[in-house]
């Protein structure tokens, strides 16, 4: 029988649910084929070691792969997210820059469904290759037509994070004043560049716009260090755990260390949460779960010198950093109870 998952009183926001789209579309692109067979191996370091009890509570539906929202929302209510910032999958890397897999419009048609528990995310990649100008105009008319807060950059496709052609991008997402989410480290997912995405290119940034909300996806692994050295010195540059947390049952030292040295350079005010969500509800759970449950273990904590995480720290992590970017009240619950 399965375990009935105990509500928490945590206000969460996910800044990394992904739409893919309709995969057939784009399934006979080499570049495609590619990224797929990067994903059979990325279930691997992901999964390996994952103990039984990580699945507790984990229904049927939550393990099929699916791209109907409807399926996100009922992970959101049993796990108990409230926002979940909707991001359009670009990829057009994987298709010879000739199709996006899913559109920003065909994003906002899901988040107007249910604009109290969905919330929109653009995807403005590829910057520089479809054009600065015609990007900024993008961005533009998101904040100021539709109300959008938050974008997301995908480097791997486009060009390097620092890459100087893109200030003026930099320049306006700053005046604008929304939260800017950027893959960092290792592009998972072939034919992506991962020298693109190097954590360290965001100093460059940061110094330069030291007023635009840069949350780094992904901890920048493999070089967390990298990146927690950057967002140490810039404060406006924020650290994101999403992807990573399930680690937190099948690599549990591993994620300590992880975690670990966040708090020990970034501290927990920087520290935000995400579940990578990509089709599967279990991972809303393994993220949920993961970052609720877990403690740096305490010979850790002795030898490393890492805090215990506290609640309030979890609270902040969970969607109080995020909400005070981006303006919203996380003393509103919007988790469906019934």
């Amino acid at each position: 029988m399965a375990t009935e998952f105990v509500m928490d009183d945590f206000f969460k926001i996910d800044p990394e649910p992904h739409l893919i789209g309709d995969m057939d579309a784009v399934n006979h692109f080499p570049g495609v084929q590619m990224w797929w067979r990067a994903i059979d191996n990325i279930h691997r370091p992901l999964t390996i070691g994952m103990p039984p009890e990580a699945f507790e509570g984990v229904e049927e539906w939550e393990l099929l792969k699916t791209s109907d929202p409807n399926s996100l929302l009922k992970a959101m209510d049993k796990y108990g997210v409230d926002v979940a910032c909707l991001l359009p999958e670009s990829m057009m890397d994987t298709t010879g820059y000739t199709s996006r897999w899913c559109t920003n419009g065909e994003m906002a048609k899901v988040v107007e469904s249910n604009p109290d528990r969905f919330m929109y995310q653009p995807n403005v990649s590829p910057i520089k290759f479809k054009g600065v100008e015609n990007t900024i105009w993008e961005l533009e008319y998101w904040v100021k037509e539709k109300g959008a807060k938050i974008f997301k950059f995908y480097p791997p496709e486009d060009t390097y994070i620092n890459d100087p052609d893109l200030w003026p991008f930099y320049k306006k997402a700053e005046e604008l004043d929304i939260v800017l989410d950027i893959h960092t480290g290792f592009c998972w997912v072939p034919p992506g560049k991962s020298k693109y995405a190097l954590p360290i290119y965001l100093d460059d940034v940061a110094r330069d716009f030291p007023d635009l909300k840069i949350n780094a996806f992904h901890m920048g692994y493999p070089y967390c260090d990298d990146l927690n050295m950057v967002a140490m010195g810039h404060p406006n540059v924020y650290v994101c755990l999403s992807l990573l947390i399930p680690w937190a049952f099948s690599a549990p030292r591993k994620f300590a260390h992880i975690i670990g040295e966040a708090l020990r350079w970034v501290g927990p005010d920087k520290i935000i949460w995400g579940s990578d969500y990509a089709g599967f509800g279990t991972q809303v759970g393994a993220a949920v779960k993961g970052m609720r449950e877990f403690q740096i273990p305490e010979d850790m904590q002795a030898g490393y010198g890492y805090p215990a995480i506290t609640e309030e720290d979890r609270a902040k992590i969970f969607g109080g950093n995020l909400a005070r970017l981006m303006g919203i009240d996380p003393s509103k619950r919007r988790i469906s109870k019934s």
